[in-house]
């Protein structure tokens, strides 16, 4: 049986990055899940939607597009993403998750993957790593990772 990780990330902003991880990922003969949580269009098209995601906490995308809000949007999107990627690993649809990101990814990213079970690999690669982590790695068994350069 294959194996799937699921990228979790701003498709619209690191579109390019999460597409070379998602290369990787399927070079090795493992399946991916790409689960886009950035407000904007993305760079390639995910297998979950960002309108998916806000409608998970009940918002409307168009609406955080239209209010141009970074902190409403990484409010809303971090709320729908730690409620849908739980909901998304109980239903058998990917084995681990990884994510990358500056501090607005790292906020989305994280609370999902404390929300799920200890023991799934969960991988962020930020660029917070430089100071406090435990706000995004809470008692969960997340493993950060910092990136060489700014993501």
């Amino acid at each position: 049986m294959v194996k799937t990780v699921a990228i979790l990330g701003t498709f619209d902003t690191k579109g390019k990055e999460l597409k070379f991880v998602k290369d990787l990922i399927e070079e090795q003969g493992v399946a991916t899940l790409c689960i886009h949580t950035g407000v904007f269009e993305p760079f390639i098209t995910p297998d979950v939607t960002n309108a998916e995601i806000a409608e998970a906490v009940g918002v409307d995308i168009n609406s955080l597009i239209e209010k141009k809000d970074r902190a409403t949007a990484t409010l809303v999107m971090s709320k729908g993403t730690a409620m849908l990627v739980p909901e998304l690993y109980a239903q058998g649809r990917f084995d681990g998750v990884i994510s990358i990101g500056g501090s607005g990814g790292t906020s989305v990213a994280t609370p999902a993957m404390q929300a799920l079970p200890i023991g799934v690999p969960k991988v962020m690669v930020s660029t917070m790593t430089s100071g406090d982590i435990s706000p995004y790695v809470g008692t969960s068994d997340i493993v950060m990772m910092p990136s060489v350069v700014d993501a």
